[in-house]
């Protein structure tokens, strides 16, 4: 009876992982499009776009071995979500700023996403589904760590830019 509802909960929060690395799709693509002052900013969100892509091909992969699919609902609802949060940033004068924080946050969001999803797949008797789990959050902990190590780089060029009378907002 509790491996089962172990095993609801893993399913649920599997499905959930699904949904927020589309919302994190949704925040990151248009992100992209509109950067132009900060091409280390938009290589790096490129290459985490690609990884956030594996990620949910291995989270469709584990749902898929538990014989359960994503929920599509949950990923339609939160990428509109994501697809919002995004396009309120545009009209902000430090537009990339406030991005970086809202980035570094969720990055720390899904950290602790699959933080717990590996302690229920261990507690639920899933152990060969963690290294997919692993591999996720390896990937979300990097790019933390590239979002605080850069993030005094870009604000002093934000800084200079707008200093200097230019563009800086993105």
């Amino acid at each position: 009876m509790v491996e089962n509802r172990t095993r609801e909960i893993f399913v649920t929060g599997l499905k959930n992982a699904h949904a927020m690395e589309n919302q994190a799709l949704s925040i990151m693509k248009p992100q992209i499009k509109r950067i132009e002052n900060y091409p280390d900013v938009a290589t790096k969100l490129e290459q985490h776009v690609r990884e956030t892509e594996g990620q949910i091909a291995r989270l469709e992969e584990i749902l898929s071995s538990l014989a359960e699919d994503h929920s599509s609902l949950k990923d339609m609802a939160l990428s509109a979500v994501g697809t919002m949060a995004a396009l309120s940033h545009t009209v902000a004068g430090d537009e990339i700023l406030k991005n970086s924080f809202a980035n570094f946050a969720f990055e720390n969001f899904e950290i602790a996403a699959y933080n717990s999803l590996i302690t229920i797949a261990e507690l639920g008797g899933f152990p060969g589904l963690v290294s997919g789990l692993q591999a996720n959050l390896d990937e979300e902990v990097a790019m933390a760590k590239w979002l605080e190590a850069n993030l005094r780089q870009t604000t002093i060029k934000f800084a200079n830019l707008k200093e200097a009378g230019q563009t800086a907002k993105v």
